[in-house]
């Protein structure tokens, strides 16, 4: 890795870097970058020796990769992570207890309560609103919406397609028949918006249909877990939201939060279309009886 003379300033800046030299990299330093970008918390308090021994490399490597990056060696890379912690200081303090409610709670609906409290406060906190809003934009006025998710991710999808159909029109839930995702992609064109979601271990259909998009010219929106899915390094715009669960269970609880509220927020941005859409509907429900009784 080539050094740079611009050394980043903020964790964010030395993020998007990592993520742009991400295919040029080592296999070693891909260990490093994928763990300084999902465990910036970590990393802050870490020695170059604790650091190296977690990644299974040595030091040496360890030093000369910060100084690529143009930082004041290690130190350098650990005190951007620190600043990190710093700023979501606030939100740690509040949840700082949720580790110890877990730990004393017997009941499986008071771990997942905790959990998921926790879950949808710390994603929220760290949604970048300028990029939100260009998000929304793109999704309230793109000629056509496209929306990805498969296995655990394709709940979650579905109700954001689902919504999104509401208040505009075009929008496609992909990979829902078998064997049809490269169908479905032919017709994905400049100027679209393609939205996919995505959490470790990542499905490969999924990511390699975001690239591809990407690269077509669509306005590609991530939903994944951290800054080191393969996502975030095609996306317009990613965002990332926490899973913790029980045991191994993953929790899906703060995707299913962002969509509704970005799905709202798109709904405002088109303002009376949206409106004209949601009369459509309710027309065609009460048409159809396709509530009990005959009203929602």
């Amino acid at each position: 890795m080539a050094e740079t003379n611009t050394a980043p300033e903020t964790f964010d800046e030395l993020a998007a870097l990592l993520r742009t030299r991400m295919p040029q990299l080592t296999r070693s330093q891909q260990l490093l970058a994928e763990r300084v970008l999902s465990d910036p918390e970590g990393v802050a308090f870490m020695t170059v020796t604790e650091l190296a021994k977690s990644v299974g490399i040595n030091e040496s490597t360890v030093v000369r990769f910060a100084a690529g990056l143009g930082l004041d060696g290690y130190p350098g890379l650990a005190r951007l992570c620190r600043e990190r912690l710093r700023e979501q200081a606030q939100l740690l303090r509040r949840f700082a207890n949720v580790e110890s409610l877990a730990a004393q709670a017997r009941d499986p609906l008071e771990l997942a309560v905790a959990f998921d409290q926790a879950n949808i406060a710390r994603s929220m906190a760290r949604v970048d609103r300028p990029a939100w809003d260009q998000a929304v934009e793109a999704l309230a006025t793109a000629p056509r919406v496209h929306v990805l998710g498969l296995r655990k991710c394709y709940s979650v999808v579905h109700l954001f397609g689902y919504l999104l159909g509401l208040v505009r029109e075009d929008v496609r839930v992909l990979g829902g028949a078998h064997a049809t995702l490269t169908d479905e992609l032919r017709r994905v064109q400049q100027g679209d918006c393609f939205v996919a979601a995505s959490i470790h271990r990542y499905s490969a259909d999924t990511v390699r249909a975001f690239e591809w998009a990407a690269k077509r010219g669509a306005t590609a929106i991530a939903l994944t877990d951290n800054p080191a899915s393969p996502l975030a390094q095609s996306a317009t715009h990613a965002f990332y939201l926490d899973t913790t669960g029980v045991s191994v269970l993953r929790s899906m609880t703060a995707f299913v939060v962002f969509v509704q509220a970005m799905a709202t927020a798109v709904a405002a941005a088109r303002g009376t279309e949206a409106r004209s859409s949601l009369l459509v509907e309710e027309e065609l429900l009460d048409t159809f009886g396709v509530y009990h009784g005959g009203s929602r």
